[in-house]
C-alpha cells in the first residue's frame, strides 16, 4: 500500500525536504500578517501608552518624553471624568444585556432555518453589520424621533406619543445594540450550529419541553459562544461614539467622545491618551471577570463534575407557557430592530423634507437623489473610499492567506499565541488605535496619509479575512494535491492548478466582505482623514451631525442597496450561511 505524505511534506516541496525547512514553513506563512499588526496596530498602542505619560499637552513635542502619571492624576481627582467612565460603562453593560436577549433567539432562529432559506436568514444579519454604522444610526433617529415611526403608530393607536425618546442613554443604547447585534448572534451561532441533532432528540425522547431542551442543552452548550460575544459587544461598545453622538446629542457623553474631542479639537494627545487607557483598563478587566465567570460554569471544559440545572416545576409549567411566546415577540424586536432602520432611511430619501430629522413623509421627490448623482459634492469622497477599500481588501487578502494555511495546515509553537494575537483588533477600543496611528502620522510627516488609513483598515479586516480564508483552507481536498505531487507536480505547479482554483469561491467571498468592511468603516478613520482625503461614510457622518441636509439619506440608500447587491453576488460564489462554518 502506497504510503500518504503528510501535510508539512507537500508545503515544503518534495519527499525529502521534511527536516528544519517543513519546521520554518508555518513561521514564515504567519510572519506577514504577524509583522503588519505588529507596526500597524501593537505601534499605535505603544504610541498611546508614551503619550499618555507626558506632563503637558504639545502637539509638536517629542513622543519621548520623562514619564509622568499627571495625566492619570488628574483623571483620578476629576469627578467629571470618574463619572464618565462610570456612565460609560454601565451604557456598555446595558448595551450587552440587551444585545444578549435579542440576539440570542436571533441566533436560535438561524440554526433552525431550513437549509434553503438559511443564506437569505444570514443575509438579514450581514446586510446591516457591513452597512455604514451612520446609515443605521440615521434610521434609529427617524424611528425615534418626535414625528417619528414609533410616535406615529402610538397616535393611531390613540395613544399618548413619546416625544423624549430622542438624545438619552437608552436612545444610544438601542442604536448600539443594532450595531453590535449582528456580533453576538454570529458567536452564538458558530456554536449552536454545531450542537449534534441527537442531543435534542435524546433530551426529547426523555420527555423535556421545549424550554427545557433550551435551558439545559442549548444554553450550556452555546456558552463559549455567548461569553465571546459578550465580550466583544462590551468592548466595542465602550469605546463607541459615533452613534453616541447622533443619538445622544449634547446630553449624552462618553469616554470615546471626549477622547475624540480632545485628540482633534483640543489637541491634547496626553488626555485623549489616558483616558482611553483608562477604558481600555477597565473594560478588559470586565472582560476577564466574564471569561472566568463562564469557565466556572462550564465545568466540563476542565473535567470536573459540575451540577445539572434545576428548577422548580412550578417555574418550568411557568417558563413553557411564557418561553415561547416571548421568544417570538424577541425574535420579532431583534428583526425589526435590525431591518426597519435601514427601511426608513430608504423611505426618507424619497421625502421632500427640508431637514434630515424630519420623519414624517411629507410628498414624493428625487431631488436629494439628483443632488447626489449630479451635485458633485460627493464625488470625490467616494473615490476616495473606492480606492481605499480596493487597496486595504487587496493588502488584506495577501496576508491573511497565508496566515489562513498557518492556523489549517501547520502546527508550530507558539500558533496559538499568535492566532489570539491576530484577533485582538476584533475587541480593542478602536479610538486608541486611532490615537495612536494620528500621531505616528504626524511624526512620520514623509508616510502619506493614505498609507495610514490603508494600514489601519487593513488591521480592522484582518480578523474577518483570516477566519473565512481558514475555513476554505480546511475545505481543500489534500487528496488532489497528494496525486499532483506523486505526479511531479512541483509547489508551484500545484498552487496554480489546484490550491488557488480551489479557494476561488473563499478568496472571492474575503475580497468582497474586506472591501465592504473597508468601505464602511467610520470609527477609526474620522481621526485620520483631511480636507482633501475625506472618505464617503466620514462625510455622511459630517452631514448628519452639522449639516443635516435629506441628502445624507439619498447616499445612505444608493451603499444599502450596494451592500445587498454585493451580498448577493457573495451568496452566488459561496452561500451566505457557510462563511463561518467551522
Amino acid at each position: 500500500m502506497a504510503e500518504t505524505r503528510p501535510p508539512a511534506t507537500i508545503a515544503g516541496g518534495g519527499p525529502g525536504q521534511r527536516g528544519c525547512t517543513g519546521r520554518l514553513i508555518g513561521p514564515l506563512l504567519a510572519a506577514p500578517v504577524t509583522l503588519w499588526l505588529l507596526l500597524a496596530f501593537a505601534a499605535p498602542l505603544v504610541v498611546v501608552v508614551l503619550l499618555s505619560l507626558h506632563a503637558a499637552p504639545d502637539p509638536f513635542g517629542a513622543l519621548f518624553q520623562s514619564p509622568s502619571l499627571a495625566q492619570f492624576a488628574m483623571l483620578a481627582e476629576d469627578r467629571f471624568y470618574l463619572k464618565l467612565v462610570g456612565e460609560t460603562l454601565a451604557l456598555a453593560a446595558g448595551v450587552t444585556l440587551l444585545t444578549v436577549l435579542l440576539g440570542y433567539p436571533l441566533a436560535l432562529w438561524l440554526t433552525r432555518l431550513p437549509l434553503r432559506w438559511r443564506s437569505l436568514g444570514f443575509a438579514v444579519i450581514l446586510i446591516p453589520l457591513l452597512t455604514n454604522v451612520v446609515v443605521r444610526s440615521l434610521g434609529i433617529v427617524l424611528l425615534l424621533a418626535p414625528d417619528g415611526l414609533i410616535n406615529q403608530v402610538l397616535v393611531a393607536l390613540g395613544l399618548q406619543p413619546w416625544r423624549g425618546m430622542l438624545y438619552t442613554h437608552g436612545a444610544v443604547a438601542i442604536a448600539l445594540a443594532q450595531v453590535f447585534m449582528p456580533f453576538m448572534v454570529l458567536a452564538l451561532y458558530d456554536v449552536l450550529q454545531g450542537t449534534s441533532p441527537r442531543v435534542h432528540e435524546a433530551a426529547q425522547s426523555l420527555g423535556a419541553s421545549p424550554m427545557t431542551r433550551l435551558l439545559v442543552v442549548d444554553l450550556p452548550l452555546s456558552l463559549p459562544g455567548l461569553r465571546a460575544g459578550i465580550i466583544i459587544v462590551f468592548l466595542m461598545a465602550s469605546t463607541a461614539y459615533v452613534s453616541a453622538t447622533l443619538l445622544g446629542g449634547k446630553k449624552v457623553l462618553t469616554v470615546g467622545m471626549i477622547v475624540w474631542q480632545e485628540a482633534l479639537q483640543n489637541l491634547n494627545g496626553p488626555l485623549a491618551s489616558a483616558l482611553s487607557l483608562v477604558l481600555t483598563g477597565t473594560s478588559t478587566a470586565f472582560a476577564v471577570a466574564i471569561f472566568f465567570v463562564a469557565r466556572q460554569l462550564m465545568p466540563w471544559k476542565e473535567s470536573r463534575p459540575g451540577s445539572v440545572l434545576s428548577l422548580p416545576r412550578w417555574l418550568m409549567v411557568t417558563l413553557d407557557l411564557v418561553g415561547p411566546v416571548l421568544g417570538k415577540l424577541l425574535l420579532a424586536c431583534a428583526l425589526l430592530l435590525l431591518l426597519l432602520p435601514l427601511v426608513l432611511v430608504c423611505i426618507q430619501s424619497f421625502n421632500d423634507v427640508p431637514q434630515a430629522t424630519v420623519a414624517g413623509f411629507r410628498a414624493f421627490t428625487l431631488e436629494w437623489y439628483r443632488r447626489v448623482l449630479f451635485g458633485g459634492a460627493y464625488g470625490a469622497a467616494f473615490v476616495t473610499s473606492f480606492q481605499l477599500a480596493c487597496a486595504s481588501a487587496v493588502v488584506a487578502i495577501a496576508l491573511a492567506l497565508p496566515a489562513a494555511f498557518a492556523l489549517a495546515r501547520h502546527r508550530f509553537r507558539g500558533l496559538t499565541a499568535l492566532g489570539a494575537f491576530w484577533t485582538l483588533p476584533l475587541s480593542l477600543p478602536h479610538i486608541a488605535i486611532g490615537v495612536g496611528m494620528l500621531r505616528l502620522l504626524q511624526v512620520y510627516t514623509a508616510l502619506p496619509p493614505f498609507f495610514g488609513l490603508m494600514a489601519v483598515h487593513v488591521v480592522l479586516i484582518l480578523p474577518f479575512a483570516i477566519a473565512l480564508l481558514q475555513t476554505s483552507v480546511e475545505q481543500l481536498d489534500k487528496a488532489q494535491e497528494e496525486a499532483a505531487a506523486s505526479l511531479g507536480a512541483g509547489p508551484a505547479s500545484r498552487l496554480a492548478l489546484i490550491t488557488l482554483p480551489g479557494l476561488a469561491p473563499g478568496l472571492a467571498a474575503a475580497c468582497i466582505m474586506s472591501f465592504l468592511l473597508s468601505f464602511g468603516e467610520v470609527t477609526v478613520t474620522s481621526f485620520l482623514t483631511t480636507a482633501r482625503l475625506t472618505t464617503l461614510p466620514v462625510r455622511i457622518y459630517s452631514e448628519a451631525a452639522f449639516s443635516l441636509e435629506p441628502t445624507v439619506h439619498a447616499v445612505s440608500a444608493l451603499l444599502i442597496v450596494a451592500t445587498m447587491l454585493a451580498l448577493a453576488a457573495l451568496n452566488r460564489l459561496v452561500q451566505l450561511d457557510r462563511l463561518y462554518a467551522r
